[in-house]
């Protein structure tokens, strides 16, 4: 009886590992499939170069900005400003305000996104506190410098852009062995 069943045995065997191997390709196979489409709007994690790009003065583009702390998350974390026109190839600073409230040193992570996804090929960061691990004593606050450009290569269809960032706590992972955050609170 047992030998009339191994062949489906093996069949469904033979599924759950496929299955399985899908699975965990499948991360890995998104962020290409990203990569090449630019969905997603993931933003580059190394700072841009700062180019002598020909300023289009003859169009502007929208700039919105949100921040929210993760769940988990326990700082006040804002943009200075919510919006902003901009010409493509002018390079604009603004800042994100963080605010630790509680009475123990928090160490954040920002993590960009931008909307829609394809312009995230055209905004570029050439400084970005998303870039390093931001670490803010309990009570104290700080800026967050944000300098960046709109390439002016951008599409005509693409009239306003918004950026996103999730703050996240990364206070249990960060050892403080490696180099220091870019800005400590103090």
């Amino acid at each position: 009886m047992a030998l009339k069943h191994q062949p489906l045995t093996v069949k469904l065997a033979v599924i759950a590992l496929a299955m399985f191997g899908f699975g965990f390709a499948l991360v890995p196979l998104y962020d290409v499939f990203c990569d090449l489409t630019g969905l997603n709007g993931k933003t580059a994690v190394t700072a841009a170069t700062a180019e002598a790009a020909q300023i289009d003065t003859s169009r502007e583009v929208v700039i919105e900005f949100i921040a929210r702390p993760n769940k988990q998350m326990p700082w006040v974390f804002k943009p200075e400003v919510t919006r902003m026109t901009v010409h493509p190839g002018e390079i604009h600073i603004m800042n994100y305000l963080a605010q630790n409230p509680t009475s123990r040193m928090i160490v954040g992570q920002a993590v960009p996104s931008v909307s829609p996804g394809q312009a995230a090929l055209y905004f570029h960061k050439i400084e970005c506190f998303c870039f390093t691990q931001q670490q803010l004593a309990g009570g104290k606050d700080m800026l967050m410098p944000l300098q960046f450009y709109v390439d002016p290569a951008l599409p005509s269809q693409f009239s306003t852009i918004t950026l996103s960032y999730t703050l996240y706590d990364v206070t249990s992972a960060w050892t403080g062995d490696s180099a220091e955050p870019s800005q400590p609170g103090e």
